[in-house]
């Protein structure tokens, strides 16, 4: 099964989380579990999913002091996830890279979160510029620090992958919704498709999968999809 979809588990615990998986079948081998199932079991769901030959994303966006951020991310490799998210500060990709230490998990810096635009970064005091352009701005600079690769909307994509630090580096995006499905919460989005043809290397897909009425069929839409002639691009 093509790894470039990742399937996000946003579901209160653990179990709703294993039935899902179960509901998407062999549809689907790579799978997000973020910050928001931390309490209802998300780590013990990543080890059953590793168990079971899945790839695991852990989404936590750490974001802390650099001892802080070390520690967390010593004790979370011990889950063996494949990739691991933390905010895209240098001195946060740094002492995630030392967290890490010789354990394979890929730490991804995030850039700008898909659900803001102008209006919530000014609502936040960020410098001057477009979502774009402080995305593309906070990738290079974490990819500079040293991350394996960046989270960001489809929308940055292609710029992200133009830099020189990008090239061999991985990028993710979220906010990625199937033609003539609702946005959600999300403010910058593109269809599979459009993503991977940008220079993604995988989408995450959560809600378009999680609502459906048959989420074995709604991933296997996007599998084609992003297979499709309209989405060239290899998988790193």
């Amino acid at each position: 099964m093509d790894d470039r979809l990742i399937v996000a588990l946003d579901l209160p615990d653990a179990f709703s989380g294993l039935a899902m998986v179960e509901r998407i079948g062999p549809a689907a081998s790579f799978y997000k579990v973020g910050l928001g199932m931390l309490t209802g079991g998300g780590l013990a769901l990543a080890g059953e999913l590793k168990e079971a030959g899945h790839r695991v994303f852990l989404d936590m966006k750490l974001f802390d002091i650099g001892a802080t951020v070390e520690a967390a991310v010593r004790g979370l490799v011990r889950w063996e996830p494949d990739l691991l998210t933390v905010h895209g500060d240098p001195h946060v990709v740094r002492a995630a890279l030392e967290g890490r230490g010789d354990a394979p998990t890929r730490i991804l810096a995030v850039t700008v979160l898909t659900s803001l635009d102008r209006a919530d970064l000014d609502e936040g005091m960020t410098v001057p510029g477009s979502p774009g352009e402080i995305a593309v701005e906070r990738a290079r600079r974490a990819l500079r620090a040293g991350a394996d690769g960046v989270v960001s909307s489809p929308e940055e994509a292609a710029a992200i992958r133009a830099l020189p630090e990008a090239d061999g580096r991985l990028i993710v995006t979220p906010g990625v919704r199937p033609a003539g499905a609702m946005p959600g919460d999300q403010k910058r989005v593109a269809t599979p498709a459009q993503a991977i043809s940008a220079g993604a290397d995988h989408v995450v897909v959560g809600r378009p999968i999680r609502d459906a009425a048959d989420p074995r069929a709604a991933a296997e839409a996007i599998q084609g999809e992003i297979a499709s002639p309209q989405a060239r691009h290899p998988n790193r």
